[in-house]
């Protein structure tokens, strides 16, 4: 059977782990051609110095039921970018969907650190990784993106408009990064609006990434297992779930209506009625507001 987004092509920019991964495994097994970028590659780690490839993601989506095609690309290098855009139009002729996933700062911030006492360099470097690298992808890739019309920009970031309008974010430079990238997507959906493209930006929860279950010392089986150590790990989410509020999207012949907004895996999951792996539908951001900001203990009882 084809699945919805059968004959549609996809760039994941940001692939290699996390959100990135989720999304390309998604949009693969609703049927769609992904090519996944990234720096971390079987031949060259990034500095991340972690295991996950973009060529480990492209099987994934294989396997899920697209064709992924894995692209080693740092979309700080212009030409890179460029060059990868053109292959995309010569060997497919269109794109129907940008998601700008990049990011490559956990090892750059410090967590409530001023940004006079914050190492300059590493805060500059997070902003050229985090909002530098979106801005080259879309010039590059738009142009391709608007040649079909109901084109799908995502911009994916952490927090919604309204909970990072009122929360200060780590320090200054998390903070000005993940709020820029939801400006891109307001940006972009004025710019492509017009023109017959949708632009979003959206955030996962508390997302079980592969450094998050890392640092807890435990595995997607086991997860569970954190919650001794952090209560509120309970409302945590798995890449995935993100990816299928991608592939809903991607697949809304109406989703012209979310144009310039700011969304989330849980409110889409209300929305478009899909759920996580294992069939919950954790609201992260509201559960974040209610409880664990409101200083309440972890409960997550109609919040998954």
């Amino acid at each position: 059977m084809s699945g919805p987004l059968e004959g549609k092509v996809a760039l994941v920019a940001g692939a290699t782990r996390g959100a990135g991964r989720g999304i390309a495994v998604e949009l693969g097994a609703a049927g769609a051609t992904v090519y996944a970028t990234g720096r971390s590659t079987r031949a060259h780690r990034s500095e991340y110095d972690r295991p996950e490839t973009v060529e480990d993601t492209a099987d994934l989506v294989t396997a899920a039921g697209g064709k992924g095609v894995a692209v080693a690309a740092d979309h700080l290098d212009k030409s890179a970018v460029r060059d990868l855009v053109d292959r995309i139009a010569d060997e497919q002729g269109r794109l129907d969907i940008l998601v700008n996933d990049i990011w490559g700062g956990e090892n750059l911030f410090e967590w409530d650190t001023p940004v006079w006492e914050h190492d300059l360099d590493n805060g500059l470097r997070l902003l050229r990784l985090a909002v530098e690298t979106h801005a080259v992808t879309s010039h590059y890739a738009l142009p391709l993106l608007l040649r079909r019309p109901g084109g799908l920009v995502v911009e994916v970031t952490d927090g919604t408009a309204d909970y990072n309008r009122d929360t200060y974010r780590v320090n200054f430079f998390y903070d000005l990064a993940k709020t820029s990238v939801l400006r891109m997507a307001f940006a972009l959906g004025h710019e492509l609006g017009p023109r017959g493209a949708t632009a979003v930006a959206l955030t996962p929860g508390w997302m079980r990434s592969e450094l998050m279950l890392d640092a807890y010392g435990v595995r997607e089986e086991n997860w569970r297992d954190a919650l001794a150590r952090e209560p509120h790990f309970a409302i945590s989410e798995t890449p995935r779930f993100t990816g299928r509020a991608v592939a809903a999207l991607a697949a809304d012949p109406d989703v012209a209506r979310f144009n310039g907004q700011s969304l989330s895996s849980g409110g889409l999951a209300r929305v478009y009625g899909f759920t996580d792996l294992d069939g919950s539908r954790p609201d992260a951001w509201r559960y974040l507001v209610e409880v664990q900001d409101a200083g309440k203990p972890a409960d997550v009882t109609g919040y998954r």
